[in-house]
This record gives structure tokens, C-alpha cells and sequence, in this order.
């Protein structure tokens, strides 16, 4: 029985956690914040103080932390996973990140014998076991954890090299930044000429039209249950995360204008406030930036 460790116990990580735990796999923990690393511990991972100390204690560790920043110091950095990690561990990077900081820490692990798969999530913790996961890394490292994998996901499909999955992630991503931007904006355009928001997501949710996607559902029930404050996904990560499929397409040669309309409106709410709460609430922050520029008018 390989050894698993989760850097990274916030939602996703206690999921996975959870599913494996129920599969009577012994899991161990690390998170910087105090909250997770207690909601954790109570749902039966057993924690450890630093990342070094996880290292010592697992085969397989996986990671669910906010960027390429905390990744790097997490796998490369002082007192990292590369320092106490054994030859022929293998780390499974299930962040969404750059390609550029995937390959990087895919190579430093090399040179310390250890396997490195970029693995990540295409799906809402709700539905954990029918995720996709595109991966990218050594195809051989991957069929090694793919039992793993298996647990939490029902499509592992292997991509390319390192960076690969991240690049399809990022892709999903600038994807999910538009359903969310054109939520808000129309949302907000209802309420301002008169139809409640919440009335409109019960109108076109019931009419089955192909508009209707599962993201919608569920940004359109949070919103008119005005439930903003148990995020799902936060208004700072999905900055983040389209700031990265924004810089990926830019370096590539394939400036975006879309991408770029919704990243303005991500930072416009990150801005105003929004950042720790549940995409959703964006439609808040539309309202709010029109009422800004009518009274510099």
C-alpha cells in the first residue's frame, strides 16, 4: 500500500481525502492555514506541521495549493518536498498552474528521482469520482498512480508532456471565466430593467434551452439564493486562474479579446471586495461599477 500524502486541505483536498479515507487508504495532511489543517484533522487525515515532515511519511503526494508560487516553494523551495521525499516517490500536481512552473518542478524532481504528473481537476468537488483529468508527464509515471487517480475521477486521459494538462486546465478555465463574466453581466442587466435575477434563473432554467449549462445552474441558484459567502470556487482564484490562460495564449502568439473583456471584470470584483467570496457574486460587483462610473458623471 503506497503512502499518501495532501498538501493543500482546503474543499478540493478534503474531498479527495474523504474519498480515499472511505476507500480505507490512510491519508496524511499538510496546510499552511490553521482552518484547513483542523477540518482536516476531523475528517480523519492525519496532519503534519510542515512539508518536510509529510515527505518523510508518504510514496505518493498531492498537491492542491492556489499557484505556481506556493507549488514551487512547496515542491523546490526550503524545507520542500524535495528535500525529504524518496527516490521513486511521485507528486501529483493537481493545481491549476503555468506550464512553465509545471515543467520547472518536473524537472527538479527528476533529477532527485522522483515522478512528477501535472493531474488536474476538470469538475466541482460535488462531483468527485466523474472528474476528468488531463495529465501531462511521463505516461509510465502515470499508469503508476492512475489506481489512484481512478478513485476521484472518471476520465484520465495523458495529454502530452509536463505543462500539457495545466494548458488544457487553463483552457477549461478561460472557459469557466466567460460562463461566469456573462452570468453576472446578464444578472445584472435583468435587475436593472426589471425582471429579478432570481426570476430570470427559474425562467431559463426551466425552459431546457441549450443555454443552460450545469456552471449556470449553479451560479444562477447561489445567486438567487444569495449565497455568496461558502464559495465553491473564489472570485481571487478565478483571477488568477484566467490571468494564467491569459498569459499562456499571449505567449503562444494568440492575444485574446474575450479573455481580456472577462479578466477586467474578474479584477474589477476582486477590486470591490469580492475576492474571498463565490464567483457568483460578480453580478454584485457589475452593479457596483456601474453606479461608480455614473457618479464620476
Amino acid at each position: 500500500m503506497k503512502r499518501v500524502g495532501i498538501v493543500g486541505t482546503g474543499v478540493m483536498g478534503r474531498t479527495v481525502a474523504g474519498r480515499l479515507i472511505e476507500a480505507g487508504i490512510p491519508v496524511r495532511g499538510y496546510d499552511a492555514f490553521a482552518g484547513c489543517a483542523a477540518a482536516a484533522a476531523q475528517a480523519g487525515v492525519a496532519m503534519s506541521d510542515t512539508v518536510a515532515d509529510l515527505g518523510r511519511h508518504c510514496d505518493w503526494v498531492v498537491l492542491f495549493l492556489p499557484g505556481p508560487a506556493e507549488i514551487a516553494e512547496c515542491v523546490a523551495g526550503p524545507g520542500g518536498l524535495l528535500t525529504t521525499l524518496g527516490a521513486g516517490s511521485v507528486i501529483i500536481d493537481m493545481c491549476t498552474s503555468s506550464p512553465e512552473n509545471t515543467v520547472a518542478m518536473a524537472t527538479a524532481a527528476g533529477r532527485a528521482g522522483i515522478g512528477y504528473v501535472d493531474a488536474p481537476v476538470l469538475g466541482r468537488p460535488s462531483t468527485v469520482g466523474k472528474w476528468a483529468i488531463p495529465a501531462g508527464g511521463d505516461a509510465a509515471v502515470l499508469d503508476e498512480v492512475r489506481p489512484l487517480l481512478g478513485m476521484i475521477a472518471g476520465s484520465i486521459v495523458h495529454v502530452g508532456d509536463s505543462g500539457a494538462g495545466h494548458k488544457v486546465k487553463l483552457l477549461n478555465q478561460l472557459m469557466f471565466g466567460a460562463i461566469n463574466a456573462m452570468t453576472a453581466e446578464m444578472m445584472a442587466v435583468a435587475e436593472q430593467v426589471g425582471i429579478a435575477p432570481g426570476r430570470l434563473y427559474e425562467i431559463i432554467t426551466a425552459s431546457q434551452a441549450g443555454t443552460v449549462s450545469n456552471l449556470f445552474r449553479e451560479l444562477g441558484g447561489r445567486i438567487a439564493e444569495e449565497r455568496y459567502a461558502d464559495p465553491t470556487f473564489t472570485v481571487s482564484l478565478l483571477v488568477k486562474d484566467v490571468r494564467l490562460g491569459l498569459e499562456m495564449a499571449e505567449a503562444a502568439g494568440a492575444p485574446l479579446v474575450v479573455g481580456r473583456a472577462v479578466d477586467f471584470l474578474n479584477r474589477a470584483a476582486l477590486a470591490q471586495g469580492y475576492g474571498a467570496t463565490d464567483t457568483s457574486v460578480m453580478w454584485q460587483a457589475v452593479r457596483q461599477f456601474w453606479a461608480g462610473r455614473e457618479e464620476q458623471s
